[in-house]
């Protein structure tokens, strides 16, 4: 039976795998500031991206990006500001990303089949907050 850690974890990789793939740097993973987590941190380009990923296994309960709610936003733009003001230039151009996998098909190790939808610009810090 997969739990929906595991299945978080397997989306997590596919995306990061997609992400490499297509040129972006990866530069942190599960980055945790206070109580709040960034999945991905990134460089495409010249943007530095924070990217939420969410996995599931269907869509019985909607597309895996509806589930980066308003509240969710909110404690991903706290910890994009931790991480920012750890650097030597916070003043960078940034942009809140969400990948979205749809596991189509399991085995016990691993999502063997899935889509993926990469939304760049989901969402930004203005945005009711």
């Amino acid at each position: 039976m997969h739990t929906p850690q595991w299945l978080g974890i397997e989306g997590e990789a596919i995306a990061a795998r997609y992400l490499a793939a297509r040129g972006v740097r990866i530069v942190e993973r599960n980055y945790r500031f206070r109580r709040n987590e960034i999945d991905i941190i990134a460089w495409d380009g010249e943007e530095l991206c924070f990217i939420e990923v969410k996995t599931r296994t269907s869509l019985d309960k909607g597309h895996p990006a509806e589930s980066v709610t308003p509240h969710k936003q909110k404690e991903i733009i706290r910890a994009a500001s931790g991480y920012l003001a750890t650097l030597d230039n916070p003043w960078l151009t940034c942009r809140f990303d969400v990948i979205a996998v749809l596991a189509l098909e399991l085995d016990e190790r691993s999502i063997r089949k899935y889509e993926i939808e990469h939304i760049k610009a989901a969402f930004m810090v203005g945005d009711g907050y």
